[in-house]
Parts: structure tokens; sequence; C-alpha cells
């Protein structure tokens, strides 16, 4: 076979050089990259990479037995930094890097393509060519539709998964489900278990297990570990065909510095800063991005839109948002460089982000731009025109650590913490809120969260009944991570299966059985969903009755809908008879209660109708006596 090289072959307008200078081309995957194209009747493939600072550049691959100069690139004439030309005969399948000869001496190099839709299996690490848009897209009715499950009064019950890790085929070696099996199989679990979405953990391409996906190579590939690019449309195609939204979990914050990624791309430090006080993070021992450069930040916008046009996902959670706003994050004095004013902001990555959100709505205003954001930074879910970072939501840090701390106590203690219960209230629609308990809760010798939780193994599960109940009533959108919701034991072990056997046991049944009941509660009762982040949605009975451990608050929906009553007992003793003031008189049912016996508790405590008494209490007119279980929440709706 004969693999010509030719020149005369682009797919750049004069308007796209000029939006990559400028930082505003947001569609750059249909240009950079390699491309399957025909010249002049001959089938090929045009190749085209960014590296300004390159003094040559050859394509290496498979078709030429990885000869470094057989077939070099041509430098555009614009001064944008770009080299280009159109191989014959290379097609779809064939494995390729780029060699680059820099300006800087002793820093030649082979690279993999940014750009690339596809790649070796790791630790292989070449690119391949893919053409990615002949996929033929079934999911019309979805699409069109999907506006009302993204909604900010839609029920949005977020499924975390890893996918080397939620199940494996233990009797084929302990191997990963493909793309295909794993989406029949999740798709199957999430509508029996009353999902509405699942986000994955980071399916970019990566090379180190370990990362988890977080330590990225390949921006515009789904990782080959689970087959390939195709196969990845139709497992969220599968998913979509079940209604079940797919978001996923984006790294721009920083990358992996492996020798065939990003860094020191063309001998220079072409995608991170050069200063390692800037470029380089040491928490995570990873290269940050370069947001004040116009073509990085047109990348990683590129890249957004590309998962959001070519694969039909439905939302975009962008993790480390406050490593990327402050300039000394996890840093100590005198390993940051701050702003001339002193200050601490990272203006760059503001700056990007903003355009990240204003491109991406403008794209698709029926999508989910999710914030994983742990600080009090204002405004991350507000529009940028009204000074904010233009998210859709954020990412609520503060109620899972205070609630996580406040569950550890044992109940005897609990009394003397009760702000950690309440303090999130407080701020509850300061921003448009998810309510996490991810991944990151449940490694790192954290345990998981049954074994947070105190007390004996009865008390151990109540507890996570009533800590899910919470969850479930709290304004917020919720997000749970696998294993959560059977009461996985150990901590999350990336490296295999999901302990699925223990539910054999009854109590993790009930768990399971809760978290199954709870969704579909959510998605069935609009006072429970519809103002999660409008103020008209919440009204408190009584936050203070600390020495009884109690709470209870209203959530309210449409006017015209029943509202919900919320009471929770975090004590481990009953409470027998407790007053509980009404937003009006009439008869009440209990409609759930985290002790109910198919959950693993002893049951209710209270007739199937409770009435009204018209006295006064909580500074309401109409009460009731009511019978809490310990460690229990009931959710009351008027008959």
């Amino acid at each position: 076979m004969k693999y010509e090289t030719f020149y005369d072959v682009t797919l750049f307008s004069e308007l796209d050089i000029y939006l990559f200078k400028e930082g505003t081309h947001s569609k750059l995957y249909k240009h950079l990259g390699s491309h399957l194209y025909k010249r002049e009747g001959v089938n090929g493939t045009y190749f085209s990479l960014w590296a300004p600072n390159a003094v040559s550049v050859s394509v290496r691959g498979d078709f030429n037995d990885y000869d470094s100069y057989s077939h070099p690139l041509h430098l555009r004439s614009d001064d944008s930094g770009i080299w280009e030309g159109f191989v014959t005969n290379v097609g779809a399948g064939m494995t390729y890097k780029y060699h680059i000869e820099s300006k800087i001496e002793n820093a030649n190099q082979d690279k993999a393509d940014p750009y690339a839709f596809w790649a070796e299996v790791s630790p292989n690490s070449a690119s391949k060519v893919c053409a990615i848009d002949t996929h033929r897209w079934q999911d019309k009715k979805w699409m069109k539709s999907r506006h009302k499950n993204n909604s900010h009064k839609a029920p949005i019950s977020i499924y975390e998964v890893h996918l080397n890790s939620w199940r494996r085929k233990v009797e084929e070696d302990n191997r990963y489900l493909t793309y295909v099996e794993a989406a029949y199989e999740l798709a199957e679990y999430l509508v029996e278990m009353n999902f509405t979405h699942i986000e994955l953990l980071p399916i970019t391409e990566y090379p180190f297990e370990g990362s988890w996906g977080y330590q990225v190579t390949g921006y515009f590939a789904p990782t080959a570990r689970f087959g390939t690019p195709d196969e990845f449309m139709q497992f969220v195609e599968i998913m979509h065909e079940n209604e079940i939204a797919v978001i996923l979990d984006w790294v721009p914050s920083h990358f992996v510095t492996d020798g065939h990624g990003l860094m020191n791309f063309d001998g220079t430090c072409l995608y991170e800063h050069s200063d390692p006080r800037r470029g380089y993070h040491p928490q995570w021992k990873s290269a940050i991005f370069n947001y004040d450069r116009n073509e990085v930040r047109a990348f990683l916008i590129s890249s957004a839109m590309f998962w959001l046009e070519m694969y039909h996902i439905d939302g975009i959670r962008v993790d480390g948002v406050a490593s990327m706003l402050y300039l000394d994050y996890a840093r100590e004095e005198g390993e940051w460089i701050a702003n001339e004013d002193g200050s601490n902001v990272n203006r760059g990555a503001v700056k990007f982000l903003k355009q990240l959100n204003t491109s991406t709505y403008a794209a698709f205003n029926d999508i989910l731009m999710i914030a994983e954001e742990s600080t009090n930074y204002s405004k991350v879910s507000r529009p940028v025109s009204a000074g904010g970072l233009g998210f859709g939501y954020k990412w609520n840090m503060g109620w899972m650590h205070d609630i996580l701390k406040y569950m550890k106590f044992d109940p005897i203690h609990r009394e003397h913490h009760h702000k950690d219960l309440t303090f999130s209230f407080v701020y509850m629609y300061n921003e448009n809120y998810v309510l996490p308990l991810s991944h990151d809760e449940v490694v790192h010798m954290k345990g998981s969260l049954i074994n947070k939780m105190p007390g004996d193994n009865y008390k151990k599960f109540a507890n996570l009944r009533a800590l899910f109940s919470l969850m479930m009533a709290h304004p917020g959108k919720k997000l749970l991570f696998m294993g959560g919701e059977f009461a996985q034991k150990a901590e999350w072990n990336y490296q295999q299966s999901l302990d699925w056997h223990l539910l054999e046991y009854k109590e993790h049944q009930g768990i399971q059985n809760l978290v199954k009941v709870l969704n579909g509660l959510y998605r069935d009762e609009s006072a429970l969903h519809r103002n999660d982040v409008e103020k008209e949605g919440f009204e408190w009975i009584e936050e203070n009755d600390y020495h009884a451990n109690v709470i209870s608050f209203v959530r309210k929906g449409a006017k015209n809908r029943k509202p919900v009553i919320v009471v929770c007992n975090f004590a481990d003793k009953e409470h027998i008879n407790y007053r509980l003031g009404l937003p009006s008189k009439g008869k009440y049912q209990e409609i759930f209660n985290s002790n109910s016996e198919e959950f693993g508790g002893y049951g209710s405590l209270n007739p199937k109708i409770l009435t009204s008494i018209k006295e006064e209490c909580h500074n309401r007119e109409n009460m009731l006596h009511l019978s809490i279980p310990s460690l229990s929440i009931i959710y009351l709706k008027k008959v």
C-alpha cells in the first residue's frame, strides 16, 4: 500500500483560524486531529496539530512502521502554529503518534493526538484514526423532551458510577463490562431503583487505573478499556431509551504528566503554565492548564462541546472548580504567585468558566452544567449576566461535611452539635445545589457510609436510613455513589466489583428498598422536588428542638398540590406523642417511615390516619400527636 502526503487539503477557513487564535472557537474537533477524508477520489486521513514551537512535525504510525520522518506535516503560513497534511490510504483503526522536533534543544518527542477520537488500550498510548459521525442515533424522542428531565423543577436523583468497578465478570478473569454490557445492566438497575440520572466518573482516556480517570490524556476520546467510540454512543443511547440522563465527570482543572500527553507538548509549556507555582498541582502531582492562553480555552471548551454534540451527553460535572478558582489552592506560603493587587483569584480560570458555561448553554439550553466547588465563592450557579460563573448547579459540599460529621456522633452527644444538622438550611438557596454523597467520601481510609454510622449493627443501619431520608427531603438535587444504596461495608476499591453478595442479607436489602422507595417518592411527590432551588419550597416547623434531636419542616411544590411534612428523630430513643404544629387542620397520613419493616426497621408507631387537634403548637393553630421511632424520619401528607 502506498501512503503519499499532500499539503493542498485543509479543514480550516480563515474564520476558524481567527476564532482559534481569539480563543472563542468551540468546535475545534471538526478541524484539529485526524479526520478521514477523500482527495481526488483517493481515501486517506487529514492530520492537523497545534505545535507553534516545533521546527518539524511528522506522523508516525503502523502504516509507515512508525518511521519518524517519512510523513512530515506542513506548517500553515498564518501564524496559527498549526501543522497539517493529508496521507493517502490511512484508514480507520490505524494507530499513530506525532513526532515533534522542538525549537528547544533536546526536547524532541512523540506525542499522542490531543484531539484524537480514539486511542489504544493502556498501557499502550498511540492514537487511532476513527470516524465518529457515522452513528445513526435513535434517541430523537429523548433529545426532544430532555429539558423536562433536566429542569430545575424536575426530580434529579443521580447515581454516580465508576464503570471499572460497578460490576465485573468475575468468572471471566475479573474483566470489565463493555460499554454495551454495562449499559443494559445499569439501565435495568437504574429504572428499578428509580434513579433519574447516571454520572460516570471520567471516561475520557487516561493511562493510570489508580487515578479513576481523573488524570486525562484524551479529552476527545472515550477510554478504549470498555470498547469503541461507537459502543459508548450505544451506551448513551440505551440510557436514553430507558429515560436515564447521562452526566460525564470532566476534568479541565489539571492533566497527567505522562510523556505522551499534553505536558511540554512541543518542547514548551504549551497547555500549562511554565512557572510551577501556577502550572503544577502539588496535591495531585499534575499539570494545571494555562487558562490565560486563548488556544487552551478553545481546546477545553471544544472538548465539552464535543461530548454534548457528538455523544448526546445530557450534562457535565466539572471537577475541581475550587482548585481552578484560587491561585493558592493546596499551596503553602511562597508556593504561589498572587495577582498584582495581592488577590488570590485565578482570573484566567474565571474567564474560562464563564466562557465555558455561556458557550455550552447557548448551544444546548436543556443540559446540566454542574460545578464541584467546595468553597464559598459567590454566585457559582448564577448567570454570567448577573455576575455569576454560569453553572446550573453546584455541589453542596458544606451540607455533605456537616451532615456526615453530625451522623458520626453518638446520639447522646448530638444535641451539642445541632448546628451541624441545621446550618445547611441557612444557605440552602444561595446556590442551585446538588447534595452529594460521592466517591470521595468512601475512599482513602474514610470508611464506607454504613461504617461512618455509630452504634451497634442495628443502629448503624437505622442511622443510614435516616441519613438517606433526610437527604431526599432536604432542598437540592441528589447524588449517591454506587454501593451506598445497599450499604456496601468495605471502602470502595476501584480494582474490584461492588460487594453485590451483601444483598443476600435482609439489612442490606432493606437499605436498597429504602433508596428505591425514596427515589420514587422524590419523583412522584412534587413537593419534594419542584422547588428544590426556590425559597417557596421550604418552611420550618421546628428547627431548635436539640434536646430531643428532632427537626421538622414542610416541603412545598405547586400551589394546587399538597405539601409534605418531614419529621426527623436523630435520637436513639422513641418520642411518644410528640407535639407537632401543622400548616392546616385536617387528617394526615404517614406516607413514609424509615423505620418500616420493609427497610429493616421494627415498624411504624402511628395509626394510618392522624387527625389534627385545634391547639397552638410551634406558633401554629393546629397540631397533632405523633410517635417517632428512634433514629427515624417520617413523611406526612394531608389526606
